[in-house]
């Protein structure tokens, strides 16, 4: 069970790292921040793919920071409930994705598969590196794996 600390509520940068306090769900809070990180994917998906990209490499540099020091705050590596990796994860995803609803949910499913199953070199990455970078690291490399294969289905379906 996920067990959210109240500073989430009182702490800018711990509500941040929680996702805006998706990350505060009892169960799967790496799921619910990834639902979370949708509303502010449809405001980013209008941008042309440099400022786009530029967003991406401020929330990841960003969400180091977050993550690190809300980590350090809690005295847990990692916690459950940090969730802007995912956000930033399931961004870098979406990453020139085709328009619609269904890639949307396709992006999602694919982050989410990566994110969970860590395959190598994401296992790697989310046992080796440590502090706000390997929180970020782990999912950065989750969305790049699902960008791929995204990039694969819109050129064979598409």
């Amino acid at each position: 069970m996920n067990r959210a600390p109240s500073s989430v509520w009182k702490n800018p940068i711990h509500f941040l790292a929680f996702g805006l306090g998706s990350g505060a769900a009892p169960k799967a809070p790496g799921t619910f921040g990834t639902l979370a990180a949708i509303p502010l994917f449809l405001l980013l998906q209008p941008l042309a793919l440099h400022w786009y990209l530029l967003v991406l490499v401020v929330t990841f540099v960003v969400g180091i920071y977050l993550c690190g020091k809300t980590s350090e705050d809690m005295g847990v590596h990692d916690h459950g409930g940090i969730v802007w990796d995912e956000f930033v994860g399931y961004w870098v995803t979406m990453f020139a994705a085709p328009a619609g609803w269904l890639w949307i949910v396709i992006g999602f499913v694919l982050f989410r598969i990566f994110d969970i199953a860590k395959p190598w070199p994401i296992s790697w990455a989310d046992k080796k590196v440590h502090g706000g970078f390997g929180i970020m690291l782990d999912d950065l490399l989750a969305g790049l794996m699902a960008l791929a294969v995204m990039q694969l289905l819109a050129l064979y379906f598409i």
